[in-house]
């Protein structure tokens, strides 16, 4: 069973004409389209209802509000019945009928993600991706072009265990990998924008950094936060304690520590900022222990 991923936000004018080639594309297949509306204030609701009365492989989960599309991608993986996830985007810049590349690739990965090899899109954002293509190669070793091409094909195995929130939907590709699936990447047709504007620019290339930022210590340190945090600990306890033992030493034979008083308080704050960070280490081993998974979207109700 095929299940279409599609996050929708004020997208109306988009929904029946998608729909209509989206249906064409997988006729005679078992599938489900999934779509998510992130707190939609047109009438994007209205159009997937009416879709579902006429065809009941159309489903839909309204969210309460806008929580972004990571919450609405998580929400997808979550309800999803079928054995090959597809996600696209709701605007029609994916084309449909690039579908049948993605099921040939699926075949032989976990995750296969669109590379918009011409892309129909404004400077301003191919740069930006571009930049963070290049920074997510570098940081997380997946060295594919286009990690945040929201068209992608996923076997259910690796959607259910991926957890994705905030900015991190840029970087589900990483994530997989570093999960250990195997991620590959075809060459796709993009299309231009017909209707609105895009909802992400160059505003969220700060967010985007620190989810990278995020995505490598997850990657390195999520099951072990004490060897990140705790190496730092002893590193600066450790030279804190040294320079307060030179001190001491000189303060014995001397009777006193002459001129060294900004080095005497240097000791006592890398002692005080070594013990902080061992605890605070300590404090995220027992988190990692005890981690349960929390939900990051509130659905309003089901169709």
């Amino acid at each position: 069973m095929i299940s279409v991923i599609i996050p929708v936000y004020n997208e109306e004018r988009t929904i029946a004409p998608l729909f209509d080639r989206l249906s064409k594309v997988i006729r005679g297949k078992t599938y489900e389209i999934l779509f998510i509306d992130d707190g939609s204030r047109d009438g994007t609701v209205q159009e997937i209802e009416k879709l579902h009365k006429t065809n009941k492989n159309v489903r839909l989960l309204c969210f309460s509000r806008n929580y972004g599309k990571a919450a609405a991608l998580q929400a997808g993986f979550d309800n999803a019945k079928g054995d090959v996830l597809i996600t696209m985007d709701g605007d029609m810049q994916d084309i449909p009928e690039e579908i049948p590349k993605f099921l040939a690739a699926i075949k032989h990965a976990d995750m296969v993600v669109g590379w918009r090899y011409y892309r129909e899109d404004k400077a301003t954002k191919r740069l930006a991706s571009l930049v963070f293509n290049s920074l997510s190669g570098i940081i997380t070793g997946l060295r594919i072009h286009d990690a945040n091409c929201g068209f992608k094909a996923l076997r259910k195995e690796a959607a259910k265990n991926l957890d994705v929130y905030g900015e991190m939907h840029r970087y589900l590709p990483a994530l997989a990998y570093v999960k250990g699936y195997k991620v590959s990447e075809i060459k796709i047709r993009h299309a231009a924008r017909l209707y609105g504007r895009s909802k992400y620019g160059l505003s969220r290339m700060w967010k985007g950094f620190f989810d990278l930022l995020t995505v490598k210590f997850l990657a390195s340190f999520a099951k072990r936060p004490f060897h990140f945090f705790g190496g730092f600990g002893i590193l600066s306890f450790l030279l804190g304690f040294v320079i307060g033992a030179w001190l001491f030493a000189l303060w014995l034979l001397t009777g006193t520590i002459g001129g060294h008083t900004p080095a005497a308080v240097l000791s006592m704050l890398l002692v005080i900022l070594g013990v902080q960070l061992i605890s605070l280490g300590l404090i995220g081993e027992m988190i990692a222990a005890s981690r349960a998974r929390e939900r990051a979207y509130e659905i309003k109700r089901k169709l």
